[in-house]
């Protein structure tokens, strides 16, 4: 390892780690005692906000997030805080209009965040340049991500094409986000490589546990010479979620990549977060101790969604369909055009896979089938076969543009809304909420405003 220079290392366990193995349930009180010494560590971000933080805040926690984001910037002086933003979705399930997406950038920014990661399920990266260039203006560091998958039709190639335009589109750096754990270590060297050798900006990678590979894959990513990598401490670490921070610290000690971190002074902090596990475990009943699940090597299925999936099809009492459902699932995502399984591609598929093994192949076609079929998500990695198209959604017009240049200006219309429900004084924070997740937004706006 000749690159003498320090691996970054950015926390997760404020966002994705409990998101993975908590199910988004630590709360704000749960963080406080040791923001300030997570603070002091050097890591390069903590990424503390956004993914599925916003709606578990407001559904669950009974949380307002832009004042959990507040909070964290008050305890946070020194160390960037990270967010996860699914472009044109902003953190919910559809697109929403630009001026949506503009506004909750800037208000995100304003309160807090200074780093944001930006992705498409699709990697169509139409869907993510309203909100890269708005992150641009408003002063953040904009972390263009391509969504890693295996499939024909994904590719170095392919993903090494994504990455220039995101660079193209004004990305400060570039993150490889494996949302399933379907990196492989040699294929991370060489992918990692290949980045490199035409991109300048830095590269970050984001890996889950999932199939047991993650650590591996970082050290292949690391020799490559990737620049930073998504850790959780120890108690939020492996698992669904990522490689431990304290392990990859202790794995470059000594070497030309040593992180300079100091693996000690996060003992203390793992112990905090170790108790915060097991108290969430309690309070939400929780199954914090989640295995890996190999099998995502040969189905390309994140590991929570196949037990979602025979969860629902334990209640409907076809559970002796299941090993159908995973045959099935594979060729429901080729016929849907090889889409990433990230949300909300993932839950498209896997609800359409059940159905056809419940009540037989495209008996039942949901909304969100039609809609991705016709191109209103965005462009589907591979073509959709003409004949599949015509049996899903007819003649209905097949969408090419930018499925947003649809999508007139919400946020006067979301203000009046508001107003007409008993919120004539909403500040902007709570229209960006009431525009992502409406019913959720309004109960907690019932009890607290």
């Amino acid at each position: 390892m000749t690159n003498n220079k320090p691996v970054k290392i950015m926390e997760t366990v404020l966002r994705d780690g409990h998101q993975s193995l908590a199910a988004t349930r630590m709360r704000i009180t749960d963080m406080i005692p040791m923001l300030e010494q997570l603070d002091g560590v050097g890591f390069h971000a903590l990424e503390a906000w956004g993914g599925a933080t916003f709606d578990s805040c407001l559904r669950f926690l009974d949380e307002d997030p832009w004042e959990r984001l507040r909070t964290l910037k008050k305890y946070l002086k020194k160390t960037p805080i990270q967010m996860l933003l699914r472009g044109q979705n902003v953190l919910g399930y559809n697109h929403y209009a630009d001026d949506v997406v503009r506004e909750f950038v800037n208000r995100a920014v304003d309160n807090g965040v200074s780093n944001i990661r930006i992705f498409d399920a699709l990697n169509d990266v139409r869907n993510l340049e309203v909100a890269m260039k708005a992150s641009k203006a408003a002063g953040a560091h904009v972390q263009g991500a391509f969504v890693y998958t295996i499939s024909p039709y994904h590719n170095q190639e392919s993903f090494l094409k994504v990455a220039k335009d995101l660079v193209e589109l004004g990305a400060d750096s570039i993150c490889i986000k494996d949302m399933s754990g379907l990196l492989a270590p040699y294929a991370a060297y060489d992918l990692v490589k290949a980045l490199k050798a035409e991109i300048s900006i830095p590269i970050q990678l984001h890996t889950h546990y999932t199939s047991g590979m993650a650590s591996m894959t970082y050290l292949k990513a690391i020799e490559a010479g990737v620049d930073i990598v998504d850790c959780a401490l120890s108690p939020f670490a492996l698992g669904t979620s990522q490689p431990a921070t304290e392990a990859i610290i202790a794995t470059l000690e000594g070497t030309p990549r040593d992180t300079g971190i100091k693996k000690e002074e996060l003992y203390p902090i793992a112990d905090h977060f170790r108790a915060v596990k097991k108290q969430l475990a309690g309070d939400f009943n929780l199954n914090t101790a989640i295995d890996i699940d190999t099998k995502v090597l040969s189905f390309q299925i994140p590991g929570g969604m196949l037990s979602n999936l025979l969860n629902q099809m334990k209640e409907q009492g076809m559970a002796d369909k299941y090993p159908e459902l995973l045959e099935e699932m594979p060729r429901v995502r080729a016929e849907l055009g090889y889409p990433p399984l990230v949300t909300p591609t993932s839950q498209i598929t896997g609800s359409m896979a059940a159905f056809n093994v419940m009540l037989g192949r495209y008996k039942i076609i949901p909304r969100e089938i039609k809609d991705l079929v016709r191109g209103k998500y965005g462009r589907t990695p591979a073509p959709i076969d003409p004949e599949f198209r015509e049996m899903v959604v007819g003649n209905e017009p097949v969408i090419t543009h930018r499925p947003a240049d649809d999508i007139a200006p919400q946020m006067d219309s979301l203000r009046q809304e508001l107003a007409e429900k008993g919120y004539p004084n909403a500040s902007t924070e709570d229209v960006l909420s009431y525009a992502v997740f409406p019913d959720v937004a309004l109960s907690f706006f019932s009890k607290h405003r």
